[in-house]
């Protein structure tokens, strides 16, 4: 494994295995732009390019790009395609490299390195992507499941195309917000007595306020509007990962989703992380997804066995007292369908993808409750009380102040980690 002149802690997401894009805006430059994230810095990339040329960074082919990387979004970049993401990110690791061969450029340069190494604490983070559109779909297979059972019993927990296709909707886009923007508690129509008639709901806010424990994929490059993008040109447009949690208002959700889907109670918020971790750093960490023993039409096989990566996932909840608890882990490798498949689903019926456009993948569970990626799970629909660290508080649903943070990181043979840093969201009344 290669190590990196500067000093890494072991723990952080943030190796040189890693090197995720984001767009960071600093005292110095505040108007957003593109960054990496290293150790406990970033790199700024605005200020590398401009002052060691882009001939260093980009490939010959995508050297008249040379503002990209002063973009107030990665969209630009992102469209450039996957082969000049992996030149770039190449590049960027053997500048950081102990063993780089071109040290006068960064490494030996004392006055571009208290410039463009910026520690993370004086960064201000922004939505990586220009996001057009945003998918979600249901691929997590135990999450399918057990709301399944929850609500139509065992026999029928999963619908009959659940096997079949990966099921999504259209989310709403302009209400998904970078990691550290407060969430406010949704206001929408509640049936507080399910049982009685006539039905007669009551205008309030959410008392069941939920979290849905997600991966985000982001769109690289587009397809023409009649053109569907094959299995095996899939991966092409994969940009790179992100953490999604997709706040949820169970109650809400529950009176307005038939039968249309979901609506009020999913669009007042969706929050990601900050770093896209490109599809690249996650290839050392793919595994075999779950097996779906349903035989899929042509277009959704893939040559690949493993589809998936095994990233783990963790939740914490903190109280507004402060009080921290791991309330869940579990593993990205829970998926039934693929984001390959995803995108070859999606545009099946010559729907245009963009850049920028952002596809969830559902929840994500394990296979027992408790690696459960929401608290509809974890509390079986509220019926039973998830207790905190300390024992003398518990939740079924989320309370004003609480503050939830998602985490999701890999683990190399040799050590490396390759993680996504946080995915967090305060709730307000």
């Amino acid at each position: 494994m290669a190590r990196s002149w500067l000093d890494i802690d072991p723990s952080s997401d943030f190796s040189l295995a890693n090197i995720p894009f984001g767009i960071i805006s600093t005292p110095d430059d505040p108007s957003p732009h593109v960054g990496i994230a290293i150790g406990t810095y970033v790199l700024d990339l605005k200020i590398l390019a401009s002052q060691i040329g882009a001939e260093n960074l980009l490939p010959d082919a995508a050297q008249s790009q040379t503002d990209v990387f002063a973009q107030p979004t990665l969209n630009a970049f992102a469209e450039l395609g996957r082969p000049v993401h992996r030149h770039v990110r190449s590049q960027i690791q053997h500048l950081l490299s102990k063993d780089t061969t071109r040290p006068e450029l960064l490494k030996n340069n004392v006055e571009l390195r208290e410039k463009a190494l910026v520690p993370q604490q004086r960064v201000q983070m922004h939505l990586p992507m220009s996001i057009g559109d945003y998918t979600d779909f249901y691929a997590g297979y135990h999450h399918a499941y057990a709301v399944g059972v929850m609500f139509r019993g065992p026999q029928n927990a999963l619908q009959p195309n659940y096997t079949h296709l990966p099921v999504g909707y259209h989310g709403r886009a302009s209400s998904i917000v970078v990691s550290g923007t407060p969430v406010r508690r949704p206001v929408g129509q509640i049936l507080l007595d399910p049982k009685a008639e006539p039905k007669q709901p009551t205008v309030a806010s959410s008392r069941r306020l939920d979290i849905e424990l997600e991966l985000g994929c982001f769109i690289t490059k587009s397809n023409a509007l009649g053109q569907p993008v094959s299995i095996g040109e899939a991966e092409e447009h994969v940009f790179g990962y992100v953490l999604l949690n997709d706040w949820s208002a169970r109650d809400i959700q529950t009176w307005e989703y038939v039968p249309l889907g979901p609506f009020n109670g999913k669009n007042f918020a969706t929050t990601i992380s900050p770093w896209v971790v490109l599809a690249d750093a996650l290839e050392p960490f793919r595994v075999k997804g779950i097996e779906n023993s349903t035989p899929v039409q042509e277009y959704l096989k893939e040559k690949k066995e493993e589809t998936v990566y095994d990233i783990q996932l963790e939740v914490d909840l903190t109280t507004p007292e402060g009080n921290t608890t791991t309330i869940t882990k579990t593993s990205g490798k829970n998926l039934m369908w693929s984001f390959p498949q995803m995108i070859a689903h999606h545009t099946l019926g010559g729907c245009p993808l963009r850049s920028g456009d952002l596809l969830g993948s559902g929840t994500i569970s394990g296979p027992v409750p408790e690696q459960s990626g929401s608290l509809l799970e974890l509390s079986e629909g509220g019926k039973r009380e998830i207790q905190l660290n300390g024992g003398t508080e518990s939740r079924t649903f989320l309370k004003d102040g609480d503050t939830v943070t998602l985490r999701g990181f890999c683990v190399g043979k040799e050590g490396e980690r390759v993680g996504f840093g946080e995915c967090t969201g305060r709730v307000q009344g």
